[in-house]
């Protein structure tokens, strides 16, 4: 079984979608997120932005493993909302993002097959509006060594597409390297047979 190595995600916020439904409006926005607080930051801008709506329904998705997700239906019956958002989510395959669908209430009554179409196409098109992009999951490591062995490193770097995320360079050096977890073993165990290379512990 190949190893997972890639995840799908977003850069930037998207622009704002709207979708209507005999009189009510979605409003429908993407977000790149880490965190659950910065869920929240969102959250409370669009509250302050649309603070005559009824409801602000959302789901989200956390980490490069897709191990984190919540689905909120914020006062709409339950999993009208929330739930056909992230299966949106789910269905586009990305992680780290975000989706909000901010509802004005047009005065009718939707019914909950009315709600789960509106929330899901709410969403929808805001991932449509969204640029997503694939990106590889790295696994970092650490190397020490001392300066004259600094072009072996370099080619080793170069001949293994290793990305340098930091580097101190003095007699003793120690640079801070990251590759496709795919790749990993092998490229960590060809550093390892250098002599005069050290493979470092990664500080938590």
């Amino acid at each position: 079984m190949a190893v997972k190595d890639t995840y799908k995600t977003i850069l930037s916020p998207s622009e704002e979608t709207l979708f209507k439904d005999r009189n009510s409006k979605f409003f429908g926005y993407t977000f790149p997120v880490e965190t659950e607080d910065e869920v929240k930051e969102h959250i409370e801008s669009l509250k302050k932005q649309h603070y005559q709506a009824r409801h602000w329904c959302y789901a989200y998705v956390l980490g490069k493993e897709y191990e984190q997700y919540r689905a909120n239906d914020d006062g709409e019956p339950s999993n009208s909302a929330g739930a056909p958002i992230y299966g949106q989510l789910q269905s586009y395959d990305v992680t780290n993002v975000l989706v909000v669908v901010v509802r004005y209430f047009g005065g009718t009554k939707l019914g909950v097959g009315g709600l789960i179409n509106a929330y899901r196409t709410g969403a929808q098109n805001a991932l449509e509006a969204s640029h997503i992009v694939e990106k590889t999951i790295d696994i970092p490591f650490k190397v020490q060594f001392e300066y004259p062995l600094l072009n072996k490193v370099m080619r080793l770097i170069n001949d293994y597409t290793v990305t340098i995320i930091n580097q101190h360079m003095e007699m003793n050096c120690v640079f801070t390297l990251a590759i496709r977890r795919k790749d990993s073993k092998k490229v960590i165990n060809a550093f390892n047979e250098v002599y005069g290379i050290t493979l470092l512990e990664e500080e938590d």
